[in-house]
């Protein structure tokens, strides 16, 4: 991978790049496999697991995936941190710093958090999704899941497939980082959702935009659902989760229109009978429990990348 110091973001990141996360990761996989799952790679290097919103999936893999490269792991939770007694950001970090860590892991309702402590700060920043604006972890183990399927499908790769995002991809962090990812590669991307959720203004970006569910699912090689943002929407922006699950859910039914090797995914956490259906979620063509797994082996492949080629640490400005 291009010498880099953090990973903010899959805007601008080289495909070669993206395939080196994706092959060190399959590499990565294999540790979680043996019966001692753990590897003296990282051993004397501190991961800071730094989170200003809930999270169980991505907190806990960044944790595990640190602690199978042999790392020491410290987290903050913002409902114990001194930010609930009025600390900024940026005097939480200075007090990190003091502790001299390798790796900060940073979510934040505020998108840009984890930039502007890359530009201040000389540790490693790694992204674990701010406000509505990247996730870029998320997009990678997406990515590893779909190639994975797809090798055992027809024994290609992400080139030239039909990737179908649907749901509240307005305000979805996951949506976008999967979105510049995904087109990298060479796939191509499909949109659609509730004119609230999926505005003309995501034509901005490398995508098709779609109104009609039932359109992108009867194409799509990938049907991606979305949770809804419910945290980050503020005032309601559809009528009832009963009218959002007959028009845009996935269930048997729609899913009978797909064609018959479709991959299944969703971020989580599942909003079962709202976007996706029980059994749908839980059907033989979900991977959604697949993302899971291959979440650890990305955040180790990340680590280890960005971790095993810093530099040592210089003076914060």
């Amino acid at each position: 991978m291009k010498r880099r110091k953090d990973m903010l973001g899959l805007r601008g990141v080289e495909r070669a790049d993206i395939e080196e996360i994706l092959d060190t990761a399959e590499q990565m996989r294999e540790i979680s496999r043996r019966k001692v799952k753990k590897v003296p790679t990282l051993r004397g290097r501190t991961v800071v697991t730094l989170f200003f919103e809930n999270s169980t999936r991505t907190r806990t893999s960044f944790d595990l995936a640190a602690k199978r490269l042999s790392a020491d792991t410290l987290g903050f939770s913002v409902s114990t941190s001194s930010t609930t007694k009025g600390e900024t950001l940026m005097d939480t970090a200075r007090t990190i710093y003091a502790m001299s860590p390798d790796a900060v892991v940073v979510r934040h309702a505020c998108a840009g958090a984890p930039h502007l402590l890359a530009r201040h700060f000389p540790w490693t920043v790694l992204n674990a999704g701010d406000g509505i604006n990247e996730h870029p972890s998320q997009a990678l183990l997406d990515m590893l899941t779909m190639r994975d399927r797809f090798a055992e499908i027809d024994g290609g790769g992400l080139e030239g497939r039909k990737v179908a995002i649907v749901g509240d991809v307005q305000h979805s962090r996951v949506a976008r980082s999967n979105i510049f990812g995904l087109t990298t590669m060479g796939a191509k991307v499909l949109v659609a959702g509730p004119g609230t959720m999926c505005r003309s203004d995501l034509a901005a970006l490398p995508v098709e935009i779609r109104h009609t569910v039932d359109d992108v699912v009867a194409e799509a090689d990938v049907i991606m659902m979305l949770r809804i943002q419910r945290e980050r929407l503020g005032r309601a922006v559809l009528p009832s989760a009963r009218e959002y699950a007959a028009f845009y859910g996935l269930d048997l039914d729609r899913l009978k229109r797909a064609r018959p090797d479709v991959v299944v995914m969703h971020p989580g956490p599942i909003n079962r009978g709202v976007e996706i259906a029980a059994d749908v979620a839980d059907g033989p063509n979900s991977v959604i429990l697949d993302q899971v797994t291959n979440g650890i082996a990305v955040r180790m492949a990340l680590l280890f990348l960005l971790l095993g080629n810093a530099d040592d640490h210089a003076q914060a400005p």
